[in-house]
């Protein structure tokens, strides 16, 4: 079962080569008693002639072939009639005129069509239980290349700045703060557990310790969380640490790793150069975190404009220490009730009590509250805002952090109307990178009534800062960084403490954990940096986030070879599953029924 050549490598300059192909049958056409059979493999397609003319008996072999048959075949490659050129196909200007044939495996008539394209006319469900068949389809063969050129790329260029790979465990010690846990029990310690990590953080900070300097790997993550689009339970990180480093340092090494993705990849210049955006700045014009600057719609802050307001809840959010936020949705007015309808429903999950509007039709704004308005107040916002005829301006009046969020994610919603509508494109080989930094280091979380670490407990603050630790936590910077393109947060990272004091001090009069706690938890790490741990800092990539935008698809499941769908399942395995009552005793587990409990 040797084969000469792939089924995308010949064309007219292989024309009266005698060759030998293995692969799938992809379809199989009868012309006259002539028999053309299009053979795929990984490569791409050729077409077979099988002509009774030549062999009678080959031809009715081949006339019985089934779709998605494995046969390998032996012939000579010829020019196809010049009325039958095929353009779209690399091997289109040949065939190859079969003088043998090898049937290795007859296949079943599969569930669903192969040669479905895009793989939208079928059950995505359907699509996973058989997601060997749907990895045949030529858009899943170019994702999974798209995913090894990008892998590839990643170990070259770090590779080339003097990074070493160092696999680091999957079992780990269980840290109840952050997302959900996976828990493995121990067999051979009954009644205490394994954690999967959800990161390899800790570990490649003990990497620092240990002198390593420069690491990295491809890290498999697990996280037991609610799923979506780009969530799965298990994923893959571009994870890297490096010593005595700043965050200038890191952002330049990790433009070019990107430039160095993109250009592999996609054939296309990053410049290697990112804007830096401070976290405050990004959230009152673009109203989150990780915004997409790709279109207008900029949110305004109007607290100057309404200062002397006698609307009475603009009035009393600003005297509460709040913010009016605002922002012009351009040529919108026209939207339904109903879409009108859903961007309330939008801001109201986010806790507003409602979603204030103008709308400027007519010649005239329509609205329940510019009656509240005094005529100064309208000339502000018109120039503010630049409200033309057709535009519709939202607004949020609460907390600063909150009015921001509402607007942020009000702001996609009406983006995505105004796509729908067709005034809105975004050009697919856009690619806005940039960094948020200056992040808080604490937020304080009302249920706890206590600080907690922003990113994680071993971000260091920004140096200027640490003064404030005692006084004001809450405006203490962290030196935490995002990495963020076209709306997606494809990474972060910080430069952490390595000052076992300081560490402490978060630890234990910061972040409230109790010394005992603290030592319980990260005792092994405290201990390990009082024996000289270098400045250091480091990074994680979403590397299934990175292969999407990549390839172009919405979801991380397109991706990812064997995903699991949004219960967590695996429909081609069946997982999870039972399993037997010795296993459960062997683990020293015992179930209990939900339902009785």
């Amino acid at each position: 079962m040797k084969r000469t050549h792939h089924c995308g490598q010949l064309n007219r300059e292989s024309v009266g080569t005698a060759v030998e192909l293995i692969g799938w049958v992809d379809s199989v056409r009868d012309h006259g008693g002539i028999i053309f059979v299009d053979l795929r493999d990984r490569e791409g397609l050729t077409q077979i002639v099988f002509n009774p003319e030549d062999n009678r008996e080959l031809a009715e072999k081949a006339s019985h072939l089934k779709p998605e048959s494995v046969i390998s075949i032996s012939g000579t490659v010829g020019p196809r009639p010049e009325a039958t050129v095929n353009p779209r196909l690399s091997t289109g200007e040949i065939e190859v005129t079969a003088s043998g044939l090898e049937i290795h495996n007859v296949s079943r008539t599969p569930p669903f069509p192969i040669d479905d394209v895009k793989g939208d006319k079928v059950n995505e469900d359907l699509r996973l239980t058989y997601r060997y068949l749907d990895m045949r389809r030529p858009r899943m063969r170019r994702i999974f290349k798209i995913r090894h050129q990008a892998g590839k790329a990643t170990r070259d260029y770090l590779d080339e700045e003097g990074f070493l790979e160092v696999e680091t465990p999957f079992l780990f010690k269980s840290t109840p703060e952050g997302a959900r846990e996976y828990l493995v029990p121990s067999r051979l310690n009954p009644g205490e557990f394994y954690a999967l990590t959800q990161s390899p953080q800790q570990y490649k900070q003990m990497l620092m310790v240990a002198g390593i300097e420069k690491y990295y790997q491809l890290a498999r993550c697990f996280r037991d969380e609610d799923l979506r689009a780009d969530r799965q339970p298990e994923f893959t990180q571009i994870d890297l640490e490096m010593s005595f480093i700043d965050r200038e340092d890191m952002y330049a090494l990790i433009e070019g790793l990107v430039a160095r993705i993109w250009k592999d990849v996609l054939g296309v210049e990053v410049p290697q150069k990112f804007e830096r955006m401070p976290y405050v700045d990004a959230m009152n014009r673009y109203g989150s975190d990780k915004p997409d600057r790709r279109f207008g719609l900029e949110i305004v802050d109007l607290g100057d404009v309404f200062a002397k307001s006698e609307f009475k809840v603009f009035a009393s959010t600003l005297k509460s220490g709040g913010s009016i936020k605002a922002f012009n949705a351009k040529g919108l007015a026209d939207l339904t009730q109903g879409e009108l309808g859903h961007l309330t429903e939008t801001a109201q999950s986010l806790g507003a009590k409602g979603l204030a509007f103008i709308k400027a039709e007519k010649g005239e704004w329509k609205s329940p509250i510019v009656k509240f308005f005094s005529e100064e107040e309208k000339a502000a916002l018109a120039e503010r805002l630049g409200i033309q005829e057709g535009d519709i301006v939202f607004f949020a009046a609460d907390q600063w952090e909150r009015a921001c969020t509402v607007m942020g994610r009000v702001r996609l919603e009406a983006a995505e109307l105004l796509k729908k509508k067709g005034r809105l494109e975004i050009p697919a080989d856009q690619y806005d990178f940039f960094w948020v930094i200056d992040f808080p280091l604490v937020v304080y979380e009302e249920e706890a009534g206590r600080y907690v670490a922003a990113h994680h407990p071993f971000t260091a603050p920004v140096p200027e800062d640490v003064a404030l630790l005692d006084s004001d936590p809450r405006s203490v910077r962290g030196q935490h960084y995002d990495l963020v393109l076209n709306g997606v947060e494809l990474g972060g990272g910080s430069i952490r403490v390595h000052n076992p004091e300081l560490q402490r001090k978060l630890f234990e009069e910061v972040f409230q954990i109790p010394p005992d706690v603290a030592e319980e938890r990260f005792g092994y790490m405290l201990k390990a940096f009082a024996y000289g741990a270098p400045p250091h800092g480091g990074i994680a990539l979403g590397f299934d986030r990175m292969i999407a935008i990549l390839a172009g698809v919405s979801s991380i499941r397109d991706v990812i070879a064997f995903p699991k769908t949004q219960k967590g399942q695996c429909l081609m395995t069946a997982s999870p599953g039972p399993v037997t009552e010795k296993q459960l005793r062997d683990l020293h587990i015992q179930t209990v029924d939900t339902e009785t409990v």
